[in-house]
């Protein structure tokens, strides 16, 4: 039975050419609260066959809408935008239910959020294409942008909102019509953002929703459909190889936003301050379970000790518990496997001679919990240095030299994003360039802007969201050839 919590207008079916209806075999899922393991709602667990249905309504909607004067369609995200702001604190204690963050990372998700549709509303009459004289002289070069066409979006469960509106937006400015299918850990967020668009004026079958548990089989079936031309992913890089290896055998475009081990570099010259607040940020924005967060921590050796008494005094004085609850600064994280996994990190990476400085504990008897944890004087080659932590666990190396540390942020196989501490601009830019990664804050421990280009490098992902560069993924270059 669904909770009496859930917005009023939450309906629970898939989201199919403007209706929501019932999975083709009547089957339903649970959507469980993180905070204590009861059920919110059963959801319509789509069926492959449902996913097909789900193209044909995008299919069939995609001339009309990419005939839509760009205009228009900027206008409908723009409604969209202004939705969301108003239903802000709705969408915010939703992602808590389904979610378990904490309700001040909701609040700043859900404003997050909007703000692509309001981006993409201005980006929509901005898709330009050029004209220029061929070198000979002889002709011109005409080319000009097209939406690529029926697009399938694969979002993950931590950011519910952000993920879906940051592909939804550009494909839909662009003027492509697309079929989302959300985390099963996550439904709910995702159905609502689908009334919201239909509320702003989305024509029907441009937006479709297909929740479902049968992930591979659903997915697989869409990307095996030739009317669909483009796969974004935003998930774990072992996913996103195996659709890659999918989208292969149809030429499609891919865009993949994967798995992320972000270092977070704290030179000698660093202002402590600075660094230890742009932490708190890196490492405990939604209790770690973000692909940006800061997953290894490299100090310099003249200031390592000092920064790890901070950081422990910082991350101990955070209240943890329920997020729905007043005051909450660290929710539980996602299930059970999810705290397995930073309880089995952990005792690696004790096992391998790392100290105890804070936490290193589950927390509570009901729920998925999980202490903020700091760990000091951590093995370079310790597990939890190698893998997503993905929960509330600092574990902080120190070194000695610019170089060395360089060495040991680019020494992984993801490229996603950095951090980096230090009053030398001129340091700072240098060793910004040095590093294998899509994204650099420096001197900050905050990148995401739905103005700003968003990717990775390496196994972190394949092209870019937000900024220009997420509606350029939506659209393929067309040349003319022509004179006059």
């Amino acid at each position: 039975m669904a909770s009496t919590q859930l917005p009023a207008d939450l309906k629970f079916g898939l989201y199919l050419n403007g209706e929501f209806v019932p999975a083709g075999d009547g089957g339903t899922f649970a959507v469980e609260d993180p905070a204590t393991g009861e059920v919110l709602a059963e959801v319509a667990n789509g069926t492959v066959e449902d996913a097909i249905r789900a193209v044909d309504a995008a299919h069939g909607a995609l001339d009309s809408w990419a005939a839509t004067p760009p205009r228009v369609r900027g206008e409908i995200l723009r409604k969209a935008f202004e939705i969301m702001r108003e239903r802000t604190e709705e969408i915010a204690r939703l992602m808590v239910l389904e979610n378990g963050k904490a309700l001040p990372d909701a609040r700043s998700e859900s404003a997050y959020a909007a703000e692509f549709f309001r981006w993409y509303s201005e980006e929509a009459v901005r898709m330009s294409g050029e004209v220029v004289t061929a070198p000979n002289g002889g002709y011109k070069i005409l080319v000009v942008r097209q939406p690529i066409g029926v697009s399938v979006l694969v979002t993950p469960w931590n950011f519910p909102a952000a993920m879906a509106t940051r592909k939804i937006g550009p494909a839909l400015a662009a003027g492509c019509s697309v079929i989302l299918k959300p985390a099963s850990d996550t439904p709910l967020t995702a159905l609502l953002i689908a009334q919201i668009l239909e509320d702003a004026g989305v024509p029907k079958g441009v937006v479709n929703v297909i929740p479902s548990r049968r992930s591979g089989p659903t997915v697989s079936a869409m990307l095996s459909d030739p009317r669909v031309r483009k796969i974004s992913f935003t998930g774990s890089t072992e996913v996103g190889k195996q659709l890659l290896h999918k989208a292969a055998d149809g030429i499609l475009s891919a865009s993949m936003e994967l798995g992320g081990n972000a270092p977070f570099i704290v030179m000698e010259d660093a202002d402590l301050d600075e660094a230890i607040a742009g932490a708190m940020v890196a490492k405990m924005r939604n209790a770690g379970e973000a692909c940006t967060a800061a997953n290894r921590f490299y100090v310099h050796a003249k200031v390592a000790e000092e920064f790890t008494k901070r950081l422990s005094v910082a991350m101990g004085a955070l209240k943890i518990g329920p997020g729905i609850e007043v005051g909450t600064e660290v929710g539980p994280l996602i299930n059970a496997p999810a705290v397995d996994k930073v309880e089995e990190l952990v005792g690696l990476a004790l096992g391998a001679g790392a100290e105890v400085r804070l936490g290193a504990t589950r927390f509570g008897k009901r729920g998925y919990f999980y202490q903020p944890t700091v760990l000091g004087r951590v093995p370079y080659d310790a597990p939890i240095l190698k893998e997503e932590i993905f929960g509330p666990v600092a574990p902080i190396v120190s070194f000695d030299a610019e170089d060395e540390v360089i060495a040991m942020a680019n020494d992984t196989e993801f490229g996603l994003v950095s951090y980096l501490y230090t009053k030398d601009m001129k340091r700072g830019l240098r060793i910004s360039e040095s590093l294998e990664s899509g994204m650099v804050g420096l001197n900050r421990g905050l990148v995401s802007d739905p103005a700003a280009p968003f990717g990775g490098v390496k196994q972190s992902g394949l092209g870019r969201e937000g900024g220009h560069d997420g509606l350029l993924e939506f659209s393929e270059s067309k040349y003319i050839a022509t004179s006059w």
